[in-house]
């Protein structure tokens, strides 16, 4: 993934933030939106294409644009900074490729563990119980 041409094709937009703030927060747009067209992308391959398509499906709009919004910060600059390192943290997660399990069986050591816990587990209900004469 080529980090600086992504960066080119991100487009953002600046609106008023919402919730309190008194008039800064009426007067000023520091709230601030990311959109990034994701099927049309130079930026990832063809293989990383596919993951995100996979992974990031509920958060696509029909048109395939990724939306993601900023409004932590009452600065305009620290709002746009804040949502581009949440989208490369979303895009480093949604590329991963996930590990192939190799399924195994359980150790003999495991296994006598086991056993041995559930008769402890055992003891301690039939001690509870109430003594018969």
């Amino acid at each position: 993934m080529n980090k600086e041409l992504l960066l080119t094709e991100l487009t953002f937009k600046a609106t008023r933030s919402s919730g309190p703030g008194g008039q800064h927060a009426n007067k000023t747009s520091s709230r601030v939106e990311l959109s990034w067209a994701m099927y049309e992308s130079a930026a990832v391959t063809e293989v990383e294409l596919e993951l995100l398509k996979e992974k990031l499906s509920h958060r696509l709009t029909k048109e395939g644009v990724l939306l993601l919004a900023s409004q932590t910060s009452r600065s305009q600059h620290k709002n746009k900074e804040n949502v581009i390192k949440r989208l490369f943290a979303l895009l480093e997660v949604a590329v991963q490729r996930p590990k192939i399990r190799i399924k195994k069986r359980p150790s003999k050591m495991a296994k006598l563990k086991r056993l041995n816990a559930k008769k402890v587990q055992s003891e301690k209900k039939v001690n509870r119980r109430k003594p018969s004469y």
